[in-house]
């Protein structure tokens, strides 16, 4: 690990002083039965008090080592202390305006960054707004507006949100969507390229795709399409080498527009800005969220100027988007992450979970496949000798590591697939610790099985 200029307040080692979940943790569980709403599920029923780096500390006392990060959103590590003071600075000075109303510097310096960091040289503009899910809508509208078109499409596998046009985006019924119809029309979802599964090179699944969309829906018809570029919630799906490339050419030649939907895999996690630029493509709009803020809430869309010019003044907007205080805490965000050279250290945990875990595929037959990239990881469980998903296996592991204090997530349409999101500021000793817990817990659940 480089030597950074992050100061832990919080000493980066897991320690365990209580079962887990601890006595306060159970209480507070208690209270959250009688206050909010079932539906707001917890993956652990474990309360955190505080946090730093790549460690959280619960109510109990217990450092957990966190491979979940918010789903993404602390890739800087918790509490990092630039992104703190920079809030609270602002938080001094202005909290509200509203940036439609009187404008305010501060948004104009992460437009003007986001302008900088995504790929592609033409001129850019964005719009600043609260949550992955807002900035996906708008995109979509943006794109309907630049079209005049109708149909949005997305990749099977995909999560782009919880609003009703977001969900109608998402791949799976349960839970993200059931009861919860109907939803808006012509959202289209399309075969994708997921080579655990599909076994095909990326040109070829690109053909199995446009094929779909030009029989089923008519590539005339369609405004937007919509990718992941590393699909997150999906399975930490990474499509095969050249498959966006021949996506990307082909949106272009039929006037759609491509969005990359970067809200998990962006603003550094993959080693790269945008998890895009791996496939060495240019898309014509870009999502960010999760990573934006070291975990305070923006999200943004940006893109070449003529798409995002063609909505009115007035069509996109909203109360809180670029709210003073979420844009400071990004401009330092921003700041800590080229200062740090944290794109790099994205890198470096990527080439330690390789050495850690690469192999687990062929050591354990409950493993189908490990896929990294950056400070994303996924495991597919499997039933042993097929491909068919093993969800009981992984909420096993998942729940062995919950209680040895290793906080992991679980993903894939079928809930088979352990994710690792861990902060680019994790070090060697404290992944090495994280996986030595996992990889205990797997090779009882693989002797178990057998």
């Amino acid at each position: 690990m480089a030597c950074m200029t992050i100061d832990f307040s919080v000493p980066q080692e897991r320690q365990l002083v209580t079962a887990i979940p601890g006595p306060r943790s159970l209480a507070l569980t208690e209270r959250r039965r009688r206050a909010v709403s079932r539906g707001a599920g917890n993956l652990a029923p474990v309360w955190m008090d505080h946090g730093s780096g790549g460690i959280l500390v619960d109510v109990d006392g217990n450092h957990i080592i966190d491979l979940g990060t918010g789903i993404g959103v602390t890739t800087i590590g918790h509490a990092n202390p630039d992104v703190a003071a920079a809030a609270a600075e602002q938080a001094t000075k202005l909290t509200h305006t509203l940036f439609t109303v009187t404008p305010y510097e501060n948004y104009l310096r992460v437009a003007e960054k986001l302008s900088e960091i995504t790929p592609g040289d033409f001129e850019k503009r964005s719009i600043l707004l609260n949550s992955g899910a807002e900035a996906v809508e708008n995109a979509v509208k943006i794109a309907k507006k630049y079209t005049g078109r109708r149909a949005i499409v997305a990749l099977d596998h995909a999560f782009h949100g919880r609003t009703n046009l977001t969900m109608a985006m998402t791949y799976r019924p349960a839970p993200e969507r059931l009861g919860f119809g109907p939803f808006p029309g012509e959202i289209y979802s399309v075969p994708l390229s997921y080579p655990f599964r599909d076994g095909l090179d990326g040109p070829a699944a690109a053909e199995v795709t446009m094929d779909y969309i030009e029989r089923h829906i008519g590539a005339s018809e369609v405004a937007a399409f919509f990718a992941e570029p590393v699909l997150g919630d999906g399975g930490i799906v990474i499509p095969a080498p050249g498959y966006f490339a021949r996506i990307s050419e082909w949106c272009t030649e039929n006037g759609i527009v491509f969005v990359a939907d970067e809200i998990q895999a962006g603003i550094g996690r993959t080693g790269a800005w945008y998890s895009i630029e791996h496939h060495g493509v240019v898309p014509d709009l870009i999502t960010s969220a999760k990573g934006i803020a070291g975990g305070f809430p923006l999200s943004a869309v940006t893109g070449r100027a003529e798409i995002m010019d063609a909505v009115q003044p007035g069509g996109i907007g909203g109360t809180f988007g670029g709210n003073p205080v979420s844009t400071a805490a990004a401009l330092a965000t921003f700041e800590v992450i080229e200062r740090e050279d944290l794109l790099g250290e994205a890198r470096r945990v990527e080439a330690t979970l390789r050495s850690l875990m690469g192999d687990w595929a062929e050591r354990f037959d409950i493993v189908g496949e490990v896929r990294i990239i950056g400070a994303m990881a996924g495991v597919e469980f499997v039933v042993p000798g097929t491909k068919q998903p093993h969800p009981t296996a992984l909420q096993t592991v998942i729940d062995a590591a919950i209680a040895q204090g290793v906080l992991v997530l679980d993903a894939g349409s079928w809930d088979s697939v352990l994710r690792l999101l861990p902060s680019a500021v994790m070090s060697d000793e404290l992944l090495r610790d994280a996986v030595s817990v996992l990889e205990n817990a797997l090779g009882q659940v693989a002797s178990a099985v057998r």
